[in-house]
């Protein structure tokens, strides 16, 4: 499948569907797993690659019923994501990687980090998901925290989301500073043109942990939390002003709670950080994973 002004990405078959990736950069390298969010798909990650992929085997994934991955008969829960996730590495023979990742995908990347630590070469990442006291914790915006919480109403959030297709037409474009093109905003729609195709946008607002629900997502982050804040791996953590879900003060003592994390204040940035910061994101995570391969070298040696 091709979407609109993006190329055909590679598919393969994982449990009863088809997961896409892109993957650029030597076999030979360290590979880095990149993991986007809701809505968008491996897509956001394109002008990141190229300044990552030097240093690393970039692959990065199309989670499944997003992007040019397939739209299997689930509910698309985070413990479908994990689910579909963990047997995407078992396929590709992925045993450890650096980690990029925003959103939901740093849902995902905590979550894998905090079962199999030894996958994990290091953490990069942004705009991350946590367990929220309650709504007014989620987000530094009031107006996005009520868009929530009618997300998460019944019958409210499916008429948003899958009827009027909000979260493509305004919250993604709402949560970047510049403008995307119409062709950009093109690819990031050509997965969900039909309201029953957005059934993957609409569920991952309403698998938020906040206030305690739902219990086994928040129970599931609390204990990728904790295991986050004792990880001796390297970490990386971006963070915009304002920001979205993470002010800079807040990253700001956020990686003073965590061993070996290298905070940098991208500047002007709200929740998709990639479409406004692409150059410095790649920069410096290149320099980071060469920094710490170097460091590797130094100790075999």
């Amino acid at each position: 499948m091709k979407t609109p002004n993006d190329v055909s990405l590679t598919r393969v078959k994982v449990l009863d569907s088809e997961m896409a990736y892109r993957e650029v950069g030597s076999a030979d390298a360290p590979a880095v797993l990149l993991l986007h969010g809701n809505p968008t798909s491996s897509y956001i990650w394109r002008n990141i690659i190229p300044h990552i992929a030097p240093v690393g085997h970039c692959i990065a994934v199309d989670l499944v019923g997003f992007g040019q991955s397939g739209k299997p008969r689930v509910d698309y829960r985070f413990s479908d994501h994990v689910r579909y996730l963990d047997a995407f590495l078992e396929v590709l023979g992925l045993e450890s990687a650096y980690i990029v990742a925003q959103d939901w995908g740093t849902a995902l990347a905590f979550h894998l980090a905090a079962r199999r630590p030894a996958f994990v070469r290091g953490l990069t990442f942004m705009e991350f998901i946590r367990p929220f006291p309650d709504l007014g914790a989620f987000h530094q915006v009031p107006a996005a925290r009520e868009a929530f919480r009618k997300f998460r109403t019944p019958g409210e959030g499916e008429q948003l989301i899958m009827e009027q297709n909000v979260f493509i037409e305004r919250i993604l474009p709402g949560s970047i500073m510049r403008e995307l093109s119409a062709e950009e905003l093109d690819v990031y729609r050509a997965p969900f043109l039909v309201p029953a195709s957005r059934l993957p946008v609409w569920r991952l607002p309403n698998e938020l942990p906040i206030g305690g629900e739902p219990a086994d997502v928040d129970a599931a982050l609390r204990t990728a939390h904790t295991a986050l804040a004792s990880s001796r791996y390297p970490k990386l953590l971006f963070a915009g002003d304002p920001g979205a879900l993470v002010s800079p003060d807040h990253a700001s003592q956020f990686a003073s709670t965590l061993h070996d994390c290298k905070l940098v204040q991208l500047g002007p940035g709200r929740h998709y950080l990639q479409e406004d910061h692409p150059e410095s994101i790649g920069r410096f995570t290149a320099a980071w994973i060469s920094e710490i391969e170097a460091r590797r070298d130094r100790v075999a040696a």
